[in-house]
């Protein structure tokens, strides 16, 4: 079949799609991966076709308000208004995305569509298309769970109340896909009523391991749970001898990384993460990878080593421990190779791995990136660094994650 996998984020948000897009194309399917234009080389990477959805989103995250809005902290006047500014950005940005969607998939002409909640028109297609579209998401709470609200909301407001918070949130999605029918070039008369149905009848994906997130009982078996996938990611990298070196040097190392995440003062949250490692004599490498953290001019060379990128499935196997944003893949990757954890989440989704990871044993409690100072971090640090039991949960776990078999349920999901 052509599947055409679709998805709009950060780099985070394009990962579930090409592990599955791997898995798919070893059965024998053609793939067409339709990302932000950023993202080209990691469908050619994989050696997917390629369809671009433009530059302008990631360069919108990018932006300052961006970096404000992502950055973490306390919804503060600057804060809001860095959102208000996003607003006003994205709503052209979104009307040339929907454009680009519409115009690649009614060319391409696919068996399925494979696609994040992200991305709309797909929900329209899937109209004409019953049964041939699919949502994947890498993180929970997205459908009714009756302990927990809606990820926007990371909290338990008791059943009756979290709800509310489903229903909330998809009331606005509803009304966002209704809003964007008018930006199509032959704009659809199609009612909320057809929308919800569309958006909640069809099959949904949850990539996230079922060691930390168990499928409800009571969902409908649309919905399903197919554990975290992960692809290849050394097949054009090699290690340098000075990172193989360290390596040699330091038995118990730990990884720093924000992946994908910005902020607003990376010089400020690398000091603070470095003073604190220098003082406790923790070896460290220091990922800087989109620039949420940066190599200073003068480090400890004995103590730090910096890389602009690395493959986790090549260091996570090699390490203690990560401090990071708490981002899906890396929370997964984290746990599938034993690492210790300690989260400093800067948006939505983050805050809940955080809780679950702390809940799960395997990590303390982190702090939000825009209230990080010496002075809560540092007993976090030495609990991640000192605390054993959160490396024997961490490996626990993850043996147990490393023994899911779903690919063949993924494949079966997309392809009947």
């Amino acid at each position: 079949m052509k599947i055409i996998l679709t998805s709009i984020g950060t780099r985070g948000d394009m990962e579930p799609f090409l592990s599955i897009g791997e898995i798919l194309k070893e059965n024998g399917h053609e793939i067409i991966c339709l990302f932000p234009e950023q993202f080209r080389n990691l469908a050619d990477d994989s050696g997917f076709n390629f369809a671009s959805l433009g530059s302008e989103f990631i360069r919108m995250l990018d932006s300052p308000a961006g970096k404000t809005a992502m950055g973490g902290g306390r919804l503060g006047l600057k804060k809001i208004r860095a959102y208000l500014k996003l607003a006003s950005m994205q709503k052209e940005i979104n009307k040339e995305m929907i454009l680009k969607q519409e115009a690649v998939i009614e060319k391409e002409r696919p068996d399925r569509i494979v696609h994040n909640g992200k991305v709309m028109y797909p929900v329209i297609w899937g109209l004409k298309n019953t049964g041939k579209r699919i949502l994947v998401s890498p993180v929970p709470y997205l459908h009714y769970v009756k302990d927990h609200s809606h990820i926007a909301f990371n909290r338990n407001f008791g059943a009756f109340f979290n709800k509310l918070t489903y229903d909330l949130a998809n009331f606005g999605l509803v009304k966002t896909i209704s809003g964007s029918l008018k930006f199509l070039s032959s704009p659809k008369k199609i009612s909320t009523k057809e929308i919800k149905k569309a958006l909640f009848g069809e099959r949904i994906i949850y990539t996230v391991s079922p060691s930390i997130f168990k499928r409800p009982e009571y969902w409908p078996e649309n919905l399903q749970v197919l554990g975290y996938h992960e692809r290849k990611k050394t097949s054009n990298w090699e290690p340098s001898e000075a990172l193989k070196s360290f390596l040699k040097n330091h038995s118990k190392v730990i990884l720093v990384t924000f992946g994908s995440m910005i902020n607003t003062n990376p010089p400020e949250k690398t000091k603070i993460i470095l003073e604190i490692l220098e003082r406790n004599n923790i070896p460290a490498i220091i990922n800087t990878a989109s620039g949420g953290l940066i190599k200073p001019k003068s480090y400890n060379k004995e103590v730090f080593h910096f890389v602009g990128r690395i493959p986790y499935d090549w260091i996570f196997p090699r390490l203690y421990a990560v401090i990071h944003h708490g981002g899906s893949g890396t929370t997964h990757t984290a746990i599938k190779y034993g690492c210790a954890s300690l989260i400093i989440p800067h948006i939505i989704d983050q805050y809940v791995w955080n809780k679950i990871v702390f809940k799960k044993g395997s990590g303390p409690l982190g702090v939000d990136v825009g209230q990080i100072n010496v002075k809560n971090l540092e007993p976090k640090i030495i609990d991640l660094y000192s605390n054993r039991s959160y490396k024997l949960e961490a490996e626990k776990l993850g043996k147990e994650m490393q023994n899911e078999t779903f690919k063949s349920a993924i494949c079966k999901t997309i392809e009947e």
